[in-house]
C-alpha cells in the first residue's frame, strides 16, 4: 500500500543476528503495543527468507507515554515473555534500548547468563521505585526482518535526523507539561530512526524524543526564522556608493589639474644634443665664420647721433663703411665700435668720400681682429645666394639671407645738403635680402663667406629714386636693397688709408641734367658759364661736342646722365671707354681715356 511515506525494504539476517533480538515484554494497557521479535520459520535455513504472510500485524499506534530503560536503570534480563519468544539454542539476546523524554540513552548492559527472577510489583497505593516501575514498551512492532532501526545498520539505512536540545523555556514556562503528540493515522507503521552515530551526551541533558508523524512538528525546538538579505540590493547600494566616491575624487582630480597644469612635472621630449657644425656654404656656416669681423657704430657729432655698420679689413684696424653713417662724427669724431663679442673700442675717421658713399675708420689697441676676405664682385650672377649681415635698428649682429636680384642697378644716394655735394652715385648690386636702417656699411657675402658688396641703400615704398639709409620718409625693407660692389669698394678703400682721399674717374664734360630724352646730353655750357668740354680733358682729346647725346658705354645702354655718372664712376681714371653717341642724327663711335678728379 502506497500512502505517500517511504516503504522500507528490508534483507534476510542470519540466524545468530536473529537471537540477538530479545521479545517485547507484554503489552499494558496504558503503553505502547509489543514489539514480539520474529522467529525464523520451521524448517528453513538460519539466516534464510521469512515468509511475509507469518509476520504479525502491528496493532494501531496510541498515545505515547513517558518510559524509561528499566533494563538500564535496574540491571534485569529481558522479561520472561521475550526469553521464551527467543531461540533458547542461541546467544542471550540484549534487551532493547528506549529513549525517555527526560534522561539520555544509556548503553544496554550485557545480558546475564543465568535468568533473572521476574521484578515484584508494586504495593498499591505505595509510590514504585523507580526500579519497580512498569517495564518500557517499544513503540513499534518487531521487525522480523531485522531492519533498522531494530537492527544492525547498513549501508542504505537513511541518515538520522540531528536532534538538538529544546530551547531553554522562559522561568513562568518552566513547568508547563508537554504537549503530547498527536497520533498520525497509519495503517503500516513505520519504523522510526535511532541516533545511530550521536555523540552521547552529558547525564541529565534535557532531549526531546523525536517522533516524524507527530503533528505541526511537536518534539522539535523552534527554528528561528532567518531574514533574507537581498544581494541585488546591497550591489546596487555598494555601486552607487562607489560611483559617488569615484566621482568625488575624479571632480577633484580634474579641478587641481585644471588650476595647476597636472599632478606630476611636465617633461616635453626633446632631441639629443648633436653635431652643431653647418656646412660652410649655409647660411649658418657663412654667418658664423663672418661675425667675428662685423662690428657696430655708434656715432656722436652735430647734435645728431646715428647707427651702422662695419667690417674688418685688416689687421690694423681698419674698418669700412659707409659714409652717411659717420659724416656726422667728421667735426667731433666721436665714434665707438662694438665687436660681436661685445667688447667695445673708440675709433677715429680715417677718410671718407661723398661720391662714393665709403668711409674709413681705425682702432687701436685691439686684438684678435679677425678681417673679412673680399670677393670679386665682377663674378657675382644674378640669382647667386648672399647674406647680409648688420644692425638694424641698432639690433647687431643681425643675420638676413636673399639672392642677387640685379646687377649694375645705377642709384643715387643722398642730396640732404641741397647742393649735389653728398649725392652718391653707385653703379649697385640689387638684392632682396632684408636690408633696413642700421645695416648700412656692413657686408653682403656670398656662399664661401666673402664680401662682395657693401649695403648702402634701400627703396623706400614712398620714395621716387634710391635713397640712403637718411633719407626721408624710409620705413624699412621692402626687399629692395642695394649694395655697392666690393670693386669699386676695395679701390676706394685703398685710397681713403693711403692718402685720405679718393679720386675719381671723369671724361671731362658738363652735362645738361634737365634733358628729358634718351640718353646723357653734353651741355652747351658749363658751370658758373664755363665751356661745357674741358678743353684738353679726355672727352676734347676724343672728339666730342656740346650738345652730343651720349647712348652706350662701353656697349651698355644709358637713358640718363646719373646712369653715364654712375657707369663712369665704376671705373678706375686711367681706364679706356668705348662711347656710343648721336650728333645730328647721325650715331658715331669715340673711345677715350679716363681722367682723374679729387673726390671731397
Amino acid at each position: 500500500m502506497n500512502n505517500g511515506k517511504p516503504n522500507w525494504w528490508s534483507r534476510p539476517s542470519s540466524a545468530p543476528e536473529a537471537a540477538r533480538i530479545p521479545s517485547p515484554p507484554p503489552a499494558d494497557g496504558d503503553g505502547d503495543f509489543p514489539l514480539p521479535a520474529p522467529q525464523p520459520p520451521t524448517g528453513s535455513p538460519v539466516g534464510g527468507p521469512a515468509d511475509a504472510s507469518e509476520a504479525p500485524v502491528a496493532p494501531p499506534v496510541t498515545d505515547v507515554t513517558d518510559v524509561t530503560d528499566v533494563a538500564g536503570e535496574a540491571g534485569s534480563s529481558a522479561p520472561p515473555a521475550a526469553a521464551e519468544a527467543a531461540d533458547t539454542s542461541g546467544p542471550a539476546p540484549a534487551p532493547p534500548v528506549l529513549l525517555t523524554k527526560s534522561e539520555p540513552p544509556a548503553p544496554a548492559p550485557e545480558a546475564p547468563t543465568t535468568e533473572a527472577p521476574a521484578p515484584e510489583a508494586p504495593t498499591a497505593g505505595a509510590p514504585a521505585p523507580e526500579a519497580a516501575q512498569p517495564a518500557p514498551q517499544p513503540l513499534h512492532a518487531p521487525d522480523e526482518y531485522r531492519t533498522p532501526p531494530y537492527g544492525e545498520p547498513g549501508p542504505w539505512a537513511p541518515a538520522p535526523p540531528v536532534q538538538r536540545p529544546p530551547a531553554p523555556l522562559p522561568p513562568q514556562q518552566a513547568h508547563m507539561p508537554p504537549v503530547p503528540p498527536q497520533p498520525y493515522p497509519q495503517p503500516h507503521p513505520q519504523p522510526q530512526p535511532h541516533n545511530v552515530g550521536m555523540p552521547p551526551q552529558a547525564a541529565g541533558a534535557p532531549w526531546t524524543q523525536y517522533d516524524p508523524w507527530g503533528a505541526d512538528g511537536a518534539g522539535l525546538p523552534p527554528v528561528p526564522a532567518k531574514k533574507k538579505k537581498s544581494r541585488k540590493g546591497l550591489a546596487v547600494a555598494g555601486a552607487l556608493v562607489f560611483a559617488l566616491v569615484t566621482g568625488v575624487i575624479g571632480g577633484g582630480v580634474g579641478a587641481y589639474v585644471e588650476r595647476n597644469g597636472g599632478i606630476s612635472t611636465v617633461e616635453l621630449p626633446q632631441a639629443d644634443a648633436g653635431d652643431t657644425g653647418r656646412a660652410p656654404d649655409s647660411v649658418a656656416g657663412i654667418a658664423a665664420s663672418a661675425l667675428p669681423g662685423v662690428v657696430t657704430l655708434h656715432v656722436k657729432g652735430g647734435g645728431s647721433s646715428g647707427t651702422g655698420t662695419g667690417f674688418v679689413l685688416d689687421t690694423k684696424g681698419h674698418i669700412l663703411t659707409n659714409n652717411h653713417v659717420v659724416d656726422a662724427a667728421e667735426s667731433s669724431g666721436d665714434i665707438s665700435v662694438t665687436f660681436s663679442s661685445g667688447e667695445t673700442a673708440r675709433a677715429k675717421l680715417v677718410g671718407k668720400d661723398s661720391g662714393y658713399d665709403l668711409a674709413v675708420v681705425q682702432v687701436t689697441g685691439v686684438s684678435g681682429l679677425k678681417p673679412l676676405p673680399l670677393g670679386n664682385s665682377d663674378n657675382v650672377r644674378v640669382g647667386d645666394p648672399v647674406v647680409a649681415i648688420g644692425a638694424p635698428f641698432d639690433l647687431s649682429n643681425t643675420v638676413t639671407s636673399g639672392i642677387i636680384s640685379a646687377k649694375e642697378r645705377p642709384i643715387t644716394a643722398g642730396g640732404e645738403k641741397g647742393d649735389g655735394s653728398d649725392i652718391s652715385y653707385v653703379d649697385a648690386l640689387q638684392t632682396d635680402a632684408p636690408i633696413n636702417p642700421g645695416n648700412s656699411g656692413g657686408p653682403l657675402l656670398d656662399s664661401k663667406a666673402r664680401v662682395v658688396g657693401i649695403n648702402s641703400a634701400i627703396r623706400a615704398a614712398g620714395g621716387g629714386s634710391g635713397e640712403g639709409e637718411g633719407g626721408g620718409g624710409q620705413a624699412g625693407s621692402i626687399g629692395l636693397g642695394f649694395a655697392i660692389p666690393i670693386n669699386q669698394g676695395k679701390r676706394v678703400a685703398e685710397e681713403l688709408i693711403n692718402t685720405g682721399k679718393a679720386t675719381h674717374p671723369v671724361i671731362g664734360v658738363s652735362l645738361d641734367m634737365q634733358f628729358n630724352g634718351d640718353g646723357a646730353r653734353v651741355g652747351e655750357k658749363g658751370k658758373d658759364g664755363s665751356a661745357a668740354v674741358t678743353p684738353g680733358g679726355p672727352a676734347a682729346k676724343a672728339g666730342l661736342r656740346p650738345g652730343d647725346v651720349i647712348t652706350k658705354v662701353d656697349g651698355q645702354r644709358v637713358h640718363n646722365g646719373e646712369e653715364l655718372i654712375v657707369k663712369i664712376r665704376a671705373h678706375r681714371p686711367g681706364d679706356r671707354l668705348e662711347l656710343t653717341l648721336t650728333r645730328d642724327g647721325k650715331e658715331l663711335t669715340k673711345t677715350l681715356t679716363l681722367g682723374s678728379s679729387q673726390g671731397t
